[in-house]
């Protein structure tokens, strides 16, 4: 499983209006259950709330990983959130996030959760796919960038 089977355009929010974390939750699952035409906003809203009061998901420089379990879901997905002006997260480095990329997985599914969580943290290794990714002004550009870099990946690894 990659990114870009998760993060398809109608789950790529730019231009995000939150201005501190709670508001990003609020936007990115907004926007994720009117794309995925579902009412279990609040469901989904709470398993990520749960998660993060465990320890910030402000877990890279400018991008955050917000993510929960729930059974209103029967497969993984993904929500990436674009914001320009900036997020205040709570990270772990105090700075605010310009990514976010907010996953949300069935109750039982760890390994392809954990898989994901990994091959993120593979992309974030790149400080280009971070400056291009926040650069990009609509879903489709956005999208584009994602498959560019983990095809990069691909043939690197």
């Amino acid at each position: 499983m990659v990114l870009q089977d998760v993060l398809l355009p109608e789950f790529i929010k730019v231009d995000m209006e939150a201005e501190d974390k709670d508001e990003a939750f609020e936007e990115l699952v907004n926007h994720f259950c009117h794309a995925f035409k579902t009412d279990a906003r609040d469901e989904i809203l709470e398993a990520i709330i749960s998660r993060e009061a465990k320890m910030s998901t402000g877990i890279h420089k400018g991008i955050a990983v917000p993510h929960g379990k729930t059974s209103v879901v029967d497969t993984l997905h993904g929500v990436l959130g674009i914001s320009q002006k900036g997020i205040y997260y709570d990270s772990l480095d105090g700075e605010p996030v310009y990514l976010l990329f907010m996953i949300i997985s069935p109750l039982e599914d760890s390994e392809k959760y954990l898989r994901l969580l990994k091959h993120l943290a593979e992309l974030m290794e790149n400080p280009q796919f971070q400056i291009e990714l926040q650069a990009q002004k609509d879903a489709q550009s956005a999208y584009k960038i994602i498959r560019k870099y983990e095809e990069l990946l691909a043939a690197s690894g």
